[in-house]
């Protein structure tokens, strides 16, 4: 392989690996600009190694195994908020993405891994904005709501949560002397969400409500 294509390789791999990077560096991932220039990089390398190394055995080995390692970094970055929510995935996709247009650029296809590149700008930069109205009609918030115990109103914040279309994923009551304390694990519309908010925070019989 001629210098010169390896250095064009090389060139390439830092721009598209870096046009991904600067968006997830905007955004303040843990996965940013240099870190996702040198998975795209190393990827390249691998490349270039696999046909350097396995031209009389087998060429797609190493950059095989590419694969198998982004999926432990990917692995990584993903973390459970303590809303529940799931985070990190999109930077484990963009990390795995980027890999891709490695190998990709390792193996010389130049106009395609420039084309998957920009597919990935728009669907990180553009579809952001679907996110938002999306979020509002389906969102996920944990509600802890803490009572007296009276009989009549065991079952009361519930059929609220049913009253304002809230669907209930799950659920854990806890009794403590006189004082009932309940978490709902809730799903629906940030409509609906803010209506039973505004509902509880008037409930004069509710001792505390986390939201």
């Amino acid at each position: 392989m001629l210098a010169s294509d390896i250095i064009l390789k090389l060139t390439l791999a830092v721009l598209l690996g870096g046009m991904v990077g600067v968006e997830r560096e905007l955004r303040s991932k843990s996965a940013g600009f240099r870190t996702l220039i040198l998975v795209c990089l190393a990827s390249t390398l691998f490349t270039i190694f696999s046909q350097t190394l396995g031209i009389h055995t087998s060429p797609d080995r190493i950059a095989a195994n590419i694969v198998v390692g982004i999926g432990f970094m990917g692995a990584g970055v993903i973390f459970r908020g303590d809303n529940n929510k799931v985070n990190g995935i999109t930077t484990a996709a963009s990390m795995w993405m980027v890999a891709a247009l490695g190998v990709g650029i390792g193996s010389g296809y130049y106009l395609l891994s420039a084309i998957s590149c920009m597919v990935v700008i728009v669907v990180l930069y553009l579809f952001t904005f679907l996110e938002i109205p999306l979020d509002r009609l389906n969102q996920v918030r944990d509600y802890k709501i803490v009572y007296a115990y009276e009989e009549y109103n065991q079952h009361k914040y519930e059929a609220l949560i049913k009253k304002y279309h809230l669907k209930i994923k799950s659920r854990t009551l806890r009794k403590t002397g006189n004082i009932i304390t309940g978490s709902w694990l809730v799903q629906g519309t940030e409509r609906n969400h803010h209506n039973f908010i505004e509902c509880i925070l008037k409930d004069a019989a509710v001792n505390d409500f986390a939201f």
